[in-house]
This record gives structure tokens, sequence and C-alpha cells, in this order.
């Protein structure tokens, strides 16, 4: 099994690599030290293969992590009136995020803003943020990833105009951080709080017919 990594993660692996290989020469317990962090970098950057379920065209989660909130009459700007499930990523969840469901990127916008603790509900509106609206067969939805104390950086190669399959990767954020996913109102949740999910795999809501 190859073990895939994130490309937001390959600058960082191959300098401390390269420190690795110069420390060692120079002393053992400093290039030990270094290769520990070099093991932990791949384990944050590691970016698997997931497969979204074949018997069902659900909406699969945006992100690994937990359900840490559901709002069922959010008010979106670009999504009108949307049930919101907020996802917590911890520093050992895969950062690596994806879409929910087929759609084409309409809007793009990065807010600036603070480093709360992400796991409180005004994460959503104060801190540093990158919103995605996408247009999808059941109407308009909304991503935001949400960076949180720890996170350094948003990453998003989603752009405007750009269409992406259900499940397809586009953005990561580094260290711990939040998603927030807005559901058209024809797409019924099926998370509850405290939920674990899986990126690209989860569903977490299902097509109302």
């Amino acid at each position: 099994m190859t073990l895939k990594i994130a490309r937001e993660g390959m600058p960082t692996i191959g300098a401390l690599a390269f420190m690795v290989f110069g420390a060692y020469t120079v002393s053992p317990v400093i290039g030990g030290v270094l290769l520990a962090s070099l093991a932990l970098a791949v384990w944050f950057y590691r970016d698997p293969e997931r497969h979204p379920p074949q018997d069902s065209d659900g909406w699969v989660s945006p992100a690994d992590g937990k359900v840490v909130e559901i709002v069922p009459d959010a008010d979106d700007p670009y999504a009108g009136k949307t049930t919101k499930i907020g996802i917590f990523m911890n520093g050992f969840d895969v950062h690596v995020n994806r879409f929910p469901t087929d759609g084409t990127v309409e809007e793009r916008r990065y807010v600036p803003g603070k480093k709360w603790f992400v796991i409180a509900p005004k994460s959503s509106e104060l801190n540093e943020r990158l919103y995605l609206g996408v247009m999808t067969a059941q109407g308009r939805t909304t991503l935001v990833q949400i960076a949180g104390i720890m996170a350094r950086r948003i990453a998003c190669y989603a752009a405007q105009g750009k269409r992406f399959a259900r499940g397809e990767r586009y953005g990561m954020i580094k260290l711990g951080s939040k998603v927030d996913v807005y559901l058209p109102a024809g797409v019924h949740p099926v998370v509850t709080l405290g939920d674990r999910l899986r990126a690209g795999e989860s569903i977490i809501g299902v097509i109302e017919r």
C-alpha cells in the first residue's frame, strides 16, 4: 500500500528529510529528534484514498472529524435558509477536505479573522475562514473552511467556475480546524451531535424525493 501525501505537505516533508540526512552526519541524537518530527509531518499530511458509497447518492462529509454543531434554521447569504453542520477536525484527523456532492463553484470568498477554538459556534463568524458557494443538483450549498487556534494556513484549490465530483479533494487546513457545510432544503441531514465522520465516505444528508 502506497502512502499518499497531500501536496501542501511536500515542502515541509522535503525540508525535514534534508535536515534529517544532514543532522545524522553530525549528531545521531539531533538526527533522531528530527526523524521523529519528519514522521509526525508525514502522519499529519497523509491523504488516504476515499470512495463514496456506490449504493447511495447521499451527500458525504467534507471532512474527517466530529459533528459539533447542527443548526436546522441557519441563514446563509449564498445558500439561503439551510441546515448547517459543523465538523471539528482535531490534530489526529486527516485534514484533506472533499466535496460532499457534485457541484460547480460559483463563489469563492476569503475572510481574515481571529483564531478562537473552532469547537465554539462563534468561530464560524469570527475566525479566519474561506467560503465556497457551490451550485448542485439539489440547489445551492456553502462550504466553509475555518482556521482554529493552532491552524496556520487554509489551502483551497477550488477555483470559481470549476466543477467537482462527489468526494473529490478541494483543499485542507493545517492543524486543528473546522468545516461547516450548509445543506440545501432538498437534503435531509442524517447525522447527530458527536458522530465521527470520514471525509468522502460518511453520509451526512440524503436527497428528499
